[in-house]
């Protein structure tokens, strides 16, 4: 007997511009997670020693993993913005399976993207997660178009984007030697549910916003942070943590002689270095890892 390996499964997202539902491309994982919050009803009464659970809300999330991040400028855009999205998950069909195919399975709701991150990491696939959570009803049916996105089958092994750092507005000193590197933003979400909120499910209302990025690089002798400013190695990232003070960031792709010529800018902001780890193993390569907290938000590319 055959042992089938699942149907294809996807979530989609309203395009408001268009008015119609896009699936999010490249996928390689998606998830919903349905939950009912209970509460024990047993009272002094019962005779039994069983408890009694009994539903008294509902609420569900939504988790993709996706290949390329071209489209990181906009979603740290929506995030920052608190933006609410629209979601649908079905079962699809088609070459691409892209389009949904069951409206039975079909269910659509509100929901916060309170959580990416993102990952450009050396000579691997460049990927992003995302993680939604509903506020308020799923429904069954949306009454929206659908809009299939024609995907081909180059997936480059991930974009060149470095990490760039300095105490000045537009920094110039590229961490060298880098392996990885990986930005994520997390939005607190609140439940805003009452006495007078109509139904079982829950609502949501974002109250914070908080992001760090992590880079992990090797240690290398009179390697410096950037090509172009001599004496920037790791004693610069040791300094700037004794000195405890925000330091300027920019995530930019990049270009040219060993990657370090900046382009484009994705993102922008300050930090505080919270976090410098350097581990020389015996026989392994010298690496160091370093984590910046966010200090305020970010500014996003135009």
């Amino acid at each position: 007997m055959a042992t089938l390996k699942g149907q294809n499964f996807r979530i989609l997202l309203l395009d408001n511009t268009a008015a119609k539902f896009k699936c999010i491309g490249k996928s390689t994982n998606c998830s919903v997670n349905l939950t009912g919050n209970t509460e024990d009803a047993s009272t002094k009464d019962d005779v039994s020693l069983a408890s009694k659970p009994e539903i008294v809300t509902k609420s569900w999330s939504v988790s993709v993993e996706s290949l390329d991040v071209t489209d990181a400028a906009a979603l740290l855009t929506a995030v920052k913005n608190m933006t609410k999205f629209t979601l649908m998950w079905d079962e699809v069909s088609t070459a691409d399976n892209q389009t949904p195919a069951e409206v039975i399975y079909q269910r659509v709701g509100r929901a916060y993207l309170n959580d990416v991150t993102f990952n450009w990491n050396d000579r691997e696939n460049a990927t992003k997660s995302l993680q939604f959570t509903g506020t308020g009803e799923l429904t069954h049916d949306a009454g929206i178009p659908f809009e299939e996105i024609e995907t081909d089958d180059d997936y480059t092994k991930g974009q060149f984007v470095r990490l760039f750092i300095g105490n000045e507005q537009n920094p110039s000193k590229v961490l060298a030697a880098a392996k990885s590197l990986s930005m994520h933003v997390s939005v607190t979400l609140e439940d805003s549910t009452t006495k007078d909120t109509d139904g079982f499910w829950v609502a949501q209302e974002p109250t914070g916003i908080s992001y760090d990025i992590s880079t992990n690089a090797l240690v290398r002798s009179g390697d410096t942070i950037t090509s172009s400013v001599q004496d920037q190695n790791l004693n610069s990232l040791l300094n700037m943590w004794e000195n405890r003070l925000p330091v300027n960031w920019q995530i930019a792709n990049v270009s040219g002689a060993n990657n370090r010529t900046k382009g484009s800018v994705i993102c922008s902001g300050e930090a505080v270095i919270t976090s410098l780890t350097v581990n020389a193993q015996n026989r392994q390569s010298a690496r160091y890892d370093a984590t910046f907290n966010g200090y305020g938000i970010y500014t996003v590319a135009a």
